[in-house]
């Protein structure tokens, strides 16, 4: 069996030669950025750049398990991204607890489960995040939250469970770090379930990106505030 040979040390000097040769695009805000269609690497790290906030890291998955669609809800209160992309009254599409535990989203989680118990061999452990009604959903009452992962599928090989992580859109800083440490809750508890080991957690991206308030992070690696 292979995977991937690029890790988060690759992609951070993806990004670091991209800033050295000026690269900048601009985002629809009109923000410059640095951006990489289609990167696929092991997620080995906990961070690209920066470091991890434990303490709102666990809150957030604290949030995720309750499948509140209310930002509110973040125990200790919303952060700023989160209180952006919701609507007046603080409710969002993007709760991943939600999607992958609700009966409204069709189980994701337990139809993952049991097509691993029934067939480890299997291709079909799929956690489908975003939906086709996003279309009509992401903006509704001036919400702005069009889901960032699109699925995550699973697969059992040489006695490890393996994630591949399909992301449609992520944010080099916050968005990688925060969505990792979730995915590995749900990685690692997904394995406890079917009695294996946890193996490698593959990201793929369809835009890997960067803006331009955390480019002296590429060359000193500051820490975000």
């Amino acid at each position: 069996m292979k995977t991937t040979a690029s890790n988060v040390a690759t992609v951070r000097s993806w990004f670091q030669d991209l800033y050295k040769r000026r690269e900048f695009i601009t985002d629809k805000s009109g923000c410059q950025m640095l951006e990489v269609l289609g990167a696929t690497f092991l997620a080995d790290e906990e961070v690209i750049f920066g470091e991890i906030n434990q303490d709102y890291a666990q809150r957030e998955i604290e949030w995720y398990k309750s499948r509140s669609l209310n930002v509110n809800d973040i125990p200790g209160g919303p952060p700023k991204i989160w209180k952006e992309c919701a609507d007046s009254a603080g409710l969002i599409n993007s709760n991943y607890g939600w999607m992958i535990w609700d009966e409204a989203n069709y189980f994701q989680y337990e139809h993952a489960k049991i097509e691993l118990q029934v067939n480890p061999e299997s291709r079909r452990a799929v956690m489908i995040y975003t939906r086709p009604s996003i279309w009509g959903q992401f903006n509704s009452n001036g919400m702005s939250d069009f889901i960032c992962t699109n699925c995550v599928q699973y697969f059992i090989r040489d006695a490890k469970l393996i994630a591949l992580v399909q992301m449609r859109s992520n944010d080099v800083i916050f968005g990688f770090k925060n969505d990792r440490v979730w995915q590995r809750h749900v990685h690692q508890k997904l394995a406890e379930d079917l009695k294996c080991e946890v193996g490698d957690m593959i990201w793929h991206v369809g835009s890997l990106h960067i803006y331009s308030r955390h480019f002296s992070l590429i060359e000193d690696n500051k820490i975000p505030t």
